[in-house]
């Protein structure tokens, strides 16, 4: 990658932290960069191009170190899935994005690639790989933005408001669970709990071939 192109790209990162996603334009990064925003469409042919290349720039902070490609399948996984959520905690507003953008640039496309090694290795037939890879993938990226919307803020996972608000009777399954649902939620360990059960459905599918 450029310099000039790395440059436009942590401009438009920055842009999308101070003033959300929706912010970001050509002209809104050509300011940040103290350019004209044609200046900008000789290292990013349009805005697609740009919102393409901040994904790259997200999924460059997933790619593991040196010591995380020597450790086992699982544990890769779990790199990746743990360093997604906290590119989100850092920028609130990247699950969405992450969403919304096919992999297509080079750093993206070598996330996948980790993920793709890893489920192979885990001896996961061929033509299953990318299904799971898709699997893998929304997990993380799924978790990650219900806690940046706030989808999983304490308000929201205490369900007792909720049945506060509905005829008696009226949610069976809420009442049979009530003393696990009024119980306070440690997301870590929920997400830790989550990775663990995919590791053991990857593994299950894995043995499908033997």
């Amino acid at each position: 990658m450029s310099g000039r192109r790395e440059e436009i790209l942590d401009a438009a990162l920055a842009v999308a932290d101070e003033r959300g996603l929706e912010a970001v334009s050509m002209r809104a990064v050509a300011d940040r960069v103290g350019v004209t925003p044609m200046a900008l469409y000789r290292h990013v042919e349009d805005k697609a191009a740009l919102l393409d290349g901040m994904v790259g720039r997200l999924l460059a902070a997933l790619l593991p170190s040196e010591a995380v490609e020597n450790q086992a399948w699982d544990e890769r996984l779990g790199a990746l899935a743990r360093a997604c959520r906290a590119v989100t905690h850092r920028h609130p507003w990247a699950a969405y994005l992450l969403f919304s953008r096919p992999a297509v640039t080079p750093d993206a496309v070598r996330a996948v690639d980790i993920i793709y090694t890893a489920l192979i290795e885990a001896g996961v037939p061929e033509p299953e790989v990318p299904r799971l890879e898709r699997l893998v993938s929304t997990f993380a990226i799924g978790f990650a933005a219900s806690e940046a919307s706030g989808r999983f803020a304490s308000g929201t996972l205490d369900p007792r408001g909720r049945r506060g608000r509905l005829p008696e009777g009226e949610l069976p399954g809420h009442s049979r669970l009530a003393p696990w649902l009024d119980l306070p939620v440690d997301l870590t360990a929920e997400f830790e709990a989550d990775l663990d059960d995919i590791r053991r459905l990857v593994e299950a599918v894995a043995r499908r071939q033997d």
